[in-house]
């Protein structure tokens, strides 16, 4: 799946898909589960509570942000892939963070819960033919293709794993 042209999404998410370089969606999506696990696996459960500064998120609180977000941008290529055209609203990170009670949580099952979210993605992004890819939703009030989609959520996590390891480790 080649990368998506400027106009099939708002300037907003440049910032991630700027990030990925490749034009295989599921080979950098692969590649980055490896690199990223080949991180995420050094952090122990103590470290997973780490905060670079007071009122920053804990990398478990990260990660759990990875996990949330690659579910609602995964749902909105579905729900666009398939031919839905209901506008679908946006989210605020925050709220979901605080809701997610992710320092409660093992740090073996957050890494673990992610690695499985991926592998998902992964077959669902695999399995669309080029028409659906091409595909137009409108989620948070902006126009949005399938295919920039996915690379939202590649360029994403390129973001967060930046952030965890130039701030946090």
């Amino acid at each position: 799946m080649r990368p998506p042209e400027i106009s099939e999404y708002q300037s907003f998410y440049a910032k991630y898909i700027s990030l990925v370089e490749g034009d295989d969606l599921t080979e950098i999506l692969d590649q980055q589960l490896t690199d990223s696990l080949a991180t995420l696996c050094r952090i122990s459960e103590a470290k997973s509570l780490h905060r670079y500064e007071p009122g920053k998120w804990s990398i478990k609180e990260l990660l759990g942000h990875l996990i949330d977000s690659e579910r609602i941008f995964t749902y909105r290529a579905l729900r666009f892939a398939r031919n839905d055209h209901t506008p679908l609203s946006g989210f605020d990170q925050d709220p979901y963070v605080i809701a997610g009670s992710f320092d409660d949580r093992p740090w073996s099952e957050l890494v673990a819960e992610f690695e499985h979210l991926r592998r998902s993605t992964m077959l669902f992004f695999r399995g669309l033919k080029p028409e659906a890819a091409g595909r137009f939703g409108v989620a948070n009030n902006a126009p949005i293709t399938v295919r920039a989609l996915g690379y939202v959520i590649a360029g994403h996590e390129l973001h967060h794993l930046r952030i965890l390891r130039e701030k946090y480790l």
